[in-house]
């Protein structure tokens, strides 16, 4: 079980850093892209957004394989199967990417624009500006959003269990399936996924209050 509860955060923390780089991409090519650019980041959040995880993970499985396998046969090569974590890692950034574009556009466009013209006012090159003015705002809107991505990305990894994948609800079924101590493997399983989200907040709170220091509250 705790070999299971392994796999789901390291499926977690593959899948979080690939999405955050995808939604890098997608977030500037939002902004700052072209026309094709755009629609192209535009059409991807929406159908991510638009589609079940679920049915993204079995189609990634098990249509893009036989499809690409019909096309090996009939060229006179073997077939592929996919290893089920990289089909976890991948299904599982390509959402991930989707809602941390919309997480790192939306902290950039609150980013006040009025000190990026002072600093460009001041001489600042582009890059100066991105690195003393946009990123350090940008960081500490986008936190609390990236941190519930993160907590969700640690859930999702249970949707893998239909693949087959020995994750931490996968092995849990098994464990319990075998010993019939259904009572003894889901409330622990339960405890292993509270245990990483109140360790996750709080990581994600330090970090939001380092990002968030030299600001004035305007709370209250």
């Amino acid at each position: 079980m705790l070999w299971g509860f392994g796999n789901s955060i390291t499926i977690a923390l593959g899948a979080y850093a690939l999405g955050f780089g995808i939604g890098v991409l997608g977030a500037f090519g939002k902004l700052y892209g072209g026309p094709i650019t755009r629609d192209l980041a535009g059409i991807y959040t929406t159908l991510v957004r638009a589609v079940p995880e679920l049915v993204l993970i079995l189609i990634l499985y098990y249509a893009v394989p036989g499809a690409l396998n019909e096309v090996l046969l009939a060229l006179g090569q073997e077939r592929i199967v996919l290893p089920q974590f990289i089909t976890g890692v991948v299904v599982l950034a390509f959402v991930q990417g989707a809602y941390q574009t919309e997480v790192l556009r939306g902290a950039i466009l609150a980013v006040p624009f009025g000190q990026i013209e002072a600093a460009r006012a001041m001489g600042m090159t582009g890059t100066l500006v991105a690195r003393r003015i946009i990123f350090p705002l940008m960081t500490a809107n986008a936190v609390p959003g990236l941190g519930n991505l993160w907590l969700n990305a640690t859930k999702d990894t249970a949707l893998l269990a239909v693949i087959g994948f020995a994750e931490l609800t996968k092995a849990t079924y098994q464990a319990s399936a075998t010993t019939k101590a259904f009572f003894t493997f889901y409330p622990a399983a339960m405890a292993l996924y509270l245990l990483i989200s109140l360790i996750s907040m709080y990581g994600f709170g330090r970090i939001e209050r380092w990002a968030r220091r030299g600001q004035r509250d305007v709370r209250g």
